[in-house]
């Protein structure tokens, strides 16, 4: 396995990728679980989402955390609030996790992305909001109502 190390910048936005285990698609069908998985996650950690669009399988967002050393946290929390609030027994389980009573939601790693100038920024967020269009879900990006499009 490769030598993987993140970067901590604070004041930096990260450009994130989740996706869920086997690419389910479960999350617009549990859309309001997912977004009250982010409440909770602010409850603990402070941070901005400059930018999010969530599809069936997978979201992608640009965060922009306070201390920089807890996105990977925020993310874990994330999907922690959801994993367990979500509940149904479609997912096939591995045994260890099924032991712990917990269902197998998610990837168990997340692409990150330190957005590095304004640049790099527009590119992100061109990435997120044509996404839908990309997977053939919508032909405008003013369509897709799982997007913080309509808040810029």
């Amino acid at each position: 396995m490769a030598n993987y190390k993140r970067v901590f910048l604070d004041g930096y936005s990260y450009f994130i990728t989740v996706v869920t285990h086997r690419r389910e698609h479960i999350l617009i069908d549990n859309i309001e679980l997912l977004r009250e998985s982010f409440r909770e996650s602010k409850r603990y950690y402070e941070y901005d989402i400059d930018a999010i669009v969530i599809l069936p399988d997978h979201f992608h967002i640009i965060i922009r955390p306070k201390v920089a050393t807890e996105y990977p946290k925020i993310i874990r929390a994330i999907k922690y609030n959801f994993s367990k609030r979500y509940n149904s027994d479609d997912i096939e389980q591995s045994m260890s996790r099924y032991r712990r009573g917990m269902r197998a939601i998610w990837q168990k790693r997340y692409y990150e992305h330190t957005i590095r100038d304004e640049e790099d920024y527009m590119r992100c967020l061109d990435y997120i909001y044509t996404n839908p269009i990309k997977h053939e879900y919508v032909s405008d990006v003013g369509d897709w109502r799982y997007s913080s499009f309509y808040k810029e």
